[in-house]
């Protein structure tokens, strides 16, 4: 039984699932395929950790045990305040084998006044912490462990070893529970800036997530050997777009968590990044420290992800004189990277647009004083869509929820756009 409100429907499931945008796999399904199939094949990494698909299986489900021990039931929220570190990539796992809702979004500048605010606004039932990181002083996860929600508070040490609270990879001595195989269920929580007021908390499925990334797969022909880089912090969506592409391709996931002493440029060549993630000023920044050293290539680095903003053009001309594809993306927290350029668009394609995107996010615009009329080819108007990479709502918000869709069900972004032919 699903205990969260969502927008979830069962003719537009079936619509979904017969045109094979929605699957019968979870993340954690995906993730247990390839610890079967490629157990000794290499999976997420930080800077102090390289675990393969069958390590990062055992740890998820080690973690999942100590949820469940913590009295944890299905459709409660986990969250995570903590730097990049690959802790967070087996909390999520272990939330949706569970059916747990995981909420990455706690960033490194919140006070601590905000983190328990927005922790009890959404009745958090756990914790998963790094000791110190930014506001995370023992009296705030205190007052943390005392919210009447609280179930655990799992503390990390600083550094790269996973202390006494989490769980060892092979953790045998606890109950396992029963995997949630619903692809269906909400599992995954992610507040949205807040710029124009109080963050909102956008929900998603298994399916709506993985939507996109088997899109992004596809088009760009990612593969087991694709080893994704995601510059952006793990409390930002686009590594969670990265996490999904891993799940989907079975692939590497390099969080952006370098040693202590080594520049982003560094990590990308010791790691043999084949596909970085970010926005663009990341491309601008690395460019520039490439050209300060003289360097003639990137490592192994095939494309370059920026989303956000648009790519200018001498950023795109750099990547392309040394046979790297650059990637314009545009998308939000409610549908993820659902538009986006492809490996043989032309360069002006890839710096004057944000290409066609997949299959799984239909676009349309709308006039901005009639929400409702949709405005002809070239003229400007608020981009709006639907599609089976759509978040299912925003959770406990039923009045954004309404007012983020127009007479016809198009989801408003609030951003204006153009289309061409």
């Amino acid at each position: 039984m699903n205990r969260t409100l969502t927008l979830h429907d069962p003719a537009t499931a079936r619509h979904y699932y017969d045109e094979g945008m929605w699957q019968a796999d979870t993340l954690y399904s995906l993730l247990s395929t390839h610890a079967r199939d490629r157990p000794d094949g290499y999976a997420v990494r930080d800077s102090g950790r390289r675990l393969t698909w069958w390590q990062l299986k055992d740890w998820t489900d080690s973690m999942a045990a100590v949820l469940y021990e913590s009295g944890l039931v299905k459709g409660q929220r986990v969250s995570l305040w903590q730097p990049n570190r690959v802790e967070a990539v087996v909390t999520m796992l272990a939330c949706a084998r569970n059916g747990y809702i995981c909420n990455p979004s706690l960033h490194l500048n919140y006070a601590g006044d905000e983190i328990v605010g927005l922790l009890d606004a959404i009745r958090v039932s756990a914790l998963v912490v790094e000791e110190g990181y930014g506001a995370a002083t023992p009296d705030v996860l205190d007052e943390i462990a005392g919210l009447p929600s609280m179930k655990r508070v799992v503390r990390l040490p600083t550094g790269r070893t996973s202390g006494d609270d989490f769980p060892e990879i092979m953790d045998y001595g606890r109950e396992r529970p029963d995997t949630d195989p619903s692809p269906d269920k909400p599992f995954y929580l992610a507040f949205t800036s807040g710029t124009t007021g109080k963050p909102k908390g956008v929900l998603h499925s298994d399916n709506t997530l993985l939507a996109n990334a088997r899109d992004m797969v596809r088009d760009w022909n990612h593969d087991k050997d694709t080893v994704i880089l995601t510059l952006s912090p793990l409390s930002h969506h686009i590594a969670w777009v990265a996490a999904s592409e891993i799940m989907v391709c079975g692939g590497e996931m390099v969080l952006n968590d370098p040693p202590d002493g080594m520049k982003p440029l560094d990590w990308i060549v010791e790691t043999g990044a084949t596909y970085v993630m970010g926005v663009p000023t990341h491309g601008m920044d690395i460019l520039a420290d490439q050209k300060a050293r003289g360097l003639d290539r990137l490592g192994k680095v095939a494309t370059f992800y920026m989303a956000g903003a648009p790519i200018p053009p001498v950023t795109a001309e750099a990547f392309l004189k040394q046979g790297i594809k650059p990637q314009n993306v545009y998308g939000m927290t409610e549908n993820s990277s659902h538009q986006y350029t492809y490996p043989d668009d032309d360069p002006v394609t890839i710096c004057e647009t944000c290409g066609r995107g997949g299959r799984s996010y239909e676009v349309k615009l709308f006039a901005q004083e009639n929400r409702d009329e949709e405005v002809p080819i070239g003229e400007v108007g608020q981009i709006g869509g639907k599609g089976a990479c759509l978040m299912l709502g925003y959770f406990d918000n039923q009045t954004a929820t309404e007012e983020s869709f127009n007479r016809d069900g198009w989801f408003l972004s609030g951003d204006l756009g153009r289309l061409d032919e």
